[in-house]
């Protein structure tokens, strides 16, 4: 199904480039994801090498899921290190209860995937409008305000070394995003991870010890869910209340998915959510997230900045996405170039998370305003009110062997407090 276009494309989703020209756009894409693929796993301790590893598997697994008809690419998922990190914490750093989150979260995509394509869509605008999605995604982007602060050093006893190269990364992000022209404002993660590093370097803050000692071969660290007679760490899959607070953020990163493709579908002149049709798209992503956290990997989730690749270049060939997606899984067996990247400082995290926690709680504010949310009607004050105290409070509840805490107790407060509050009557 084809709409009107809100660019000439140069190559449509069924066409491809030369060989030569294609690597150059693959390696494109790649450098646009790399920033945010890498970023997640730093900032909640994973190896990067499973990451990029299961980017790269994931976007292949949608591919296959779509029909290989829509050019989208999958990454890390912002949206999961909030809820993750908590599980980690409240676990003594095992990842059992985040891992299999993640993996049930990437199962509640494809239970709604078969939903839509008996029920359709009706049903996800009702549970999930505005007033509910908007003050998820703020409380989401600043629980881990206080992480973010800590690891930039920016706190009394901080190092103040630590407080330059966190300020300086920090900037250079925020210009990149105000000024940058073309792709360079793409991709300001990946330019402003590189230039707070240099500065780091500089300052003396980074050992390249891991670098030296690792081999230029190596197979990711995966972490998985059976005893693999050492070859591999190992999680247990645990469905405890560390488990089940991880599963509302579905909530808010299956409204991304279908925004994601909207924009996409307009680019490009297709009605992606009809066809293939997002229960197809969902099932990708689902499946997709499920393996990611299987591997010990974070949540997958469609990439804007490779949408904004293809709006900025014309080129929305399926082929160019889908060997970006092949060279990423080839970066992640080199063990050197994945040491480098684990002695990125938490300084340089720390200045990142600040502009990303921040982005990520303003883009909330922004579906409020964006969709015009009425703060007039007392409704949707009382549920932005109760979402945001109970989920940056923190408010825990106990209903037997369930607690709710946080982002999972801030969402089901919304949905339920939307559900049964009634509209006001204007006169």
């Amino acid at each position: 199904m084809k709409q009107e276009s809100t660019v000439d494309l140069l190559l449509d989703v069924d066409q491809r480039p030369s060989a030569g020209k294609g690597i150059l756009l693959s390696f494109q894409h790649v450098f646009a994801m790399f920033g945010a693929t890498i970023l997640v796993p730093l900032i909640l301790g994973m190896p990067v090498s499973v990451a990029l590893f299961a980017s790269g598997v994931g976007t292949l697994i949608y591919m296959v899921c779509t029909g290989f008809k829509v050019p989208v690419y999958l990454g890390s998922s912002f949206a999961f290190i909030t809820a993750m990190s908590l599980a980690m914490k409240e676990m003594g750093g095992d990842v059992s209860a985040a891992q299999t989150g993640v993996i049930l979260t990437g199962l509640i995509y494809v239970l709604v995937s078969t939903s839509i394509r008996f029920a359709g869509t009706k049903w996800i605008d009702k549970l999930l409008p505005p007033i509910v999605i908007g003050p998820m995604i703020i409380v989401i982007g600043l629980g881990l305000a206080g992480s973010a602060v800590t690891n930039a050093g920016l706190v009394a006893d901080g190092d103040w070394k630590n407080a330059l190269v966190a300020v300086v990364t920090f900037l250079i992000a925020a210009f990149i995003n105000t000024k940058g022209k073309g792709f360079l404002r793409i991709i300001p993660f990946l330019f402003a991870i590189i230039g707070g590093y240099i500065f780091a370097v500089v300052l003396g803050l980074v050992d390249f010890t891991p670098v030296l000692e690792a081999n230029w071969f190596e197979v990711p660290g995966f972490y998985l869910p059976f005893n693999t007679g050492g070859a591999f760490k190992q999680y247990n899959l645990y469905f405890g209340p560390e488990t089940i607070a991880i599963l509302p953020i579905a909530i808010v990163t299956i409204s991304e998915h279908i925004g994601d493709h909207t924009v996409l579908s307009q680019i490009c002149g297709r009605q992606f959510l009809k066809e293939p049709g997002l229960h197809r798209t969902l099932l990708g992503d689902g499946i997709a997230t499920s393996v990611s956290a299987f591997l010990g990997g974070p949540a997958n989730t469609t990439y804007g900045e490779n949408t904004g690749v293809i709006g900025m270049t014309r080129i929305a060939s399926v082929s160019v996405i889908r060997n970006a997606a092949l060279i990423a899984i080839s970066l992640s067996f080199l063990g050197k170039f994945t040491a480098l990247i684990s002695t990125i400082p938490n300084a340089v995290l720390g200045g990142m998370s600040i502009l990303l926690y921040g982005v990520i709680a303003s883009n909330g504010l922004k579906v409020l305003i964006k969709e015009r949310v009425d703060f007039g009607q007392m409704r949707n004050l009382i549920i932005a009110s109760a979402m945001l105290v109970l989920g940056l409070g923190g408010a825990i509840l106990k209903l037997g062997p369930v607690t709710l805490s946080g982002t999972a107790l801030s969402a089901m407060t919304g949905i339920l407090l939307n559900l049964i509050l009634p509209y006001e009557n204007k006169d």
